[in-house]
């Protein structure tokens, strides 16, 4: 036998071992080159959503890539130490150093290229079905099978440099202590787990403190509290396995009646040895499994919102002209000639929108606030009778109540910007052009005028409403831009209408240096739904590639303690351990070390959602909820795959032991 033979054999041997790792890693190779032929298919690199496609499947890329690096590393460093007795008995053969080195190295090497040839193959397969649900997703008509050189250049020279780098490094890791040591790797008696006070209650304080943060967030607040709240939950449950999990079942065998119940003895007992020893990989399993949970389920709620974009964009086509604009009039006709040009009926609505001039800006509790009114010198104002005309002309009914005196409502730029608006202090704004002041009462129910056709003065804040007597009353002289909304009853038929005013996405910003502004929200709403649609399928692409892995790190520790498993199960058979309570202890230990880190990881993604909330102006309940249970159901499948191949060894490892009775 040649060493290459045995380095092959060695392989085969392990496959048990090795399963999980190879299949997490060839999964890990499907996605990322089947992401490799969405970004160089000459359909998509032709088409309209190219920069969008490109971008985010050029983050999904990166993050698979740098996350398969360190996936590939600990796994590696994990099943060297559970060869250390393999290591010893070579050794002792006369192996030197050297070769040990090598035969690790060509073994890393051996799967690595497996992974990358089964990836490849499986991406081959698949890779037509992954277009057309990426077509589906994006909208557009099916991409056609096309396999450019590039893709699996990239794949296969991304992947092997990444193997390679992985089986230096493990050569590295490898620590050949004396022999006496390795042989008696995984014989050698565990210390009693111990778990410290301080340490546990610091764990439940900064679990309970960032689930408080998140739950009483605001969207003021969201921004201040994110990276807090996500430092603390992350070292919280890192202390909550290593030391808070184990001080609870310290507690658990305390109490008598229950400790000596049943098989509670030796579940318990075999628990707290599980999760001490694994903690860092439970650790690690719930904050993943939260990283996909939440990347999954707010992409899945950002898609929802889209249902609701068009109230954005009220007019299919919204051109605002600037004051002393010598286009306008050759503007709006080249846009009506297109409208007709594509046979679409339309109603236009043209109204002047006059701008304050501020004096003073008091503050929601009644103080003068000298920045804001060095900001708002001058403030955009729309009659109340325009506005109402707007919503109705956009389909919109109307039941706001007419605005009297100095009133004023804040004129809603974009519905996901009422959450902000809502935390807003009303102001009051001085000006002697308008004969003495205008003060806000409110927001406006709808959009107006679209977005970015008004010039922005502060974050999420454009100009207000005022009543008529107000608008009439102000100076004429005042600066007066001309606002007209063309409205469609199939704004989807606008794509790409007015490119040589809108440009490819489909408007120009009031800030751009030009003598107008102007949206087409049929362009907007496809891009839009592009760049939502395409973030949601790499979302989901990412997300099963982590909860995969996050399954594969389970999968192999648990084999990796199999042979301690087989002695501790022998053990008790001897005293009377039955086949059925093998099962039960087997089954309730794989419930909590499956369902604890991926339970902990619900309830982290239930407070993130809950503080994420407050930037939507809808519920995302739903969709966060389907993603949670849809993860539930795929983990408890996982589960029983585990459970029975799992409980097969062991009674196969009995049947060649003593046997159970």
């Amino acid at each position: 036998m040649t060493f290459r033979q045995f380095v092959y054999r060695n392989v085969i041997r392990n496959k048990r071992i090795y399963a999980a790792y190879f299949l997490s890693s060839a999964f890990s190779v499907m996605i990322f080159f089947v992401c490799a032929l969405f970004i160089f298919n000459p359909d998509v690199r032709n088409g309209l959503f190219y920069d969008i496609v490109l971008q985010a499947m050029g983050a999904a890329e990166s993050i698979m890539y740098v996350f398969s690096f360190f996936f590939v590393l600990y796994s590696v460093s994990s099943f060297l130490r559970s060869r250390k007795r393999e290591f010893g008995v070579l050794l002792m053969h006369g192996m030197t150093k050297r070769q040990l080195n090598v035969m690790v190295f060509l073994e890393n090497m051996l799967i690595g290229i497996g992974a990358i040839i089964a990836g490849m193959v499986a991406g081959l397969l698949t890779g037509k079905l992954f277009l057309m649900i990426g077509s589906s997703f994006l909208g557009i008509p099916p991409l056609s099978f096309h396999v450019s050189w590039q893709a699996p250049a990239l794949t296969i020279g991304s992947f092997a440099l990444l193997f390679f780098i992985i089986s230096i490094c493990t050569s590295a890791l490898i620590r050949t202590n004396r022999l006496i040591e390795l042989f008696q790797a995984g014989q050698q008696p565990k210390a009693e787990p111990k778990a410290s006070i301080r340490l546990s209650l610091l764990a439940a304080v900064l679990l309970l403190a960032s689930y408080f943060l998140a739950a009483t967030a605001t969207a003021a607040t969201v921004y201040t509290r994110m990276f807090p709240v996500i430092g603390m939950t992350v070292v919280g449950t890192y202390f909550f396995y290593t030391q808070l999990s184990v001080y609870i079942i310290k507690r658990l065998q305390r109490r008598r009646l229950f400790f000596w119940r049943n098989t509670n003895l030796m579940t318990l007992s075999s628990l707290s040895y599980r999760l001490k020893d694994n903690a860092r990989m439970f650790f690690m399993v719930t904050i993943i499994s939260t990283v996909s949970f939440c990347a999954v389920g707010v992409l899945t709620s950002i898609n929802t919102l889209l249902t609701q974009y068009n109230d954005d964009y009220p007019a299919a086509v919204g051109y605002m002209a600037k004051e002393g604009s010598k286009d306008a009039k050759r503007h709006l006709e080249g846009i009506e000639a297109e409208l007709d040009a594509r046979g679409l009926n339309y109603e236009k609505l043209s109204f002047p929108i006059k701008y304050l001039h501020v004096d003073e800006v008091i503050g929601f509790r009644g103080k003068a606030d000298a920045d804001r009114s060095g900001r708002m010198k001058s403030v955009p104002l729309i009659p109340f009778s325009s506005y109402r005309e707007a919503v109705i002309r956009a389909g919109h009914s109307f039941g706001e109540r007419p605005l009297t005196g100095d009133q004023a409502l804040v004129i809603l730029g974009s519905l996901k910007d009422r959450p902000m608006l809502g935390t807003r202090g009303h102001l009051t704004y001085v000006s002697k052009a308008a004969g003495g002041k205008v003060q806000e009462i409110g927001i406006t129910e709808h959009v107006p005028i679209p977005n970015h056709l008004l010039r922005e003065l502060e974050e999420d804040f454009s100009g207000l409403v005022v009543s008529d007597s107000v608008f009439n009353r102000l100076d004429s002289q005042v600066k007066t831009d001309h606002y007209t909304g063309f409205y469609v009853p199939e704004s989807g038929r606008t794509i790409g209408m007015a490119k040589n005013l809108a440009g490819e996405g489909g408007r120009t910003k009031y800030e751009a240096d030009k003598s107008y502004a102007i949206t087409v929200s049929g362009t907007l709403v496809s891009r839009q739904k592009g760049l939502y649609s395409s973030l949601l399928f790499v979302g989901l692409l990412v997300g099963t590639v982590f909860f995969i892995a996050a399954g594969s790190f389970l999968y192999f520790r648990l084999y990796a303690d199999l042979d301690y498993d087989r002695r501790q199960y022998m053990t008790m058979a001897k005293v009377g351990l039955t086949d059925r309570e093998l099962k039960r202890i087997v089954t309730r230990q794989l419930v909590l070390l499956f369902f604890v880190p991926i339970g902990v990881a619900m309830i982290h993604s239930v407070f993130a959602f809950t503080a994420l909330q407050r930037f939507f102006y809808i519920s995302i309940a739903a969709d966060m909820g389907i993603v949670l249970i849809s993860f539930f159901v795929a983990q408890v499948l996982y589960f029983y795959f585990i459970r029975n191949r799992y409980l097969r060894n062991l009674k196969k490892i009995f049947r060649h032991g003593h046997g159970i009775r």
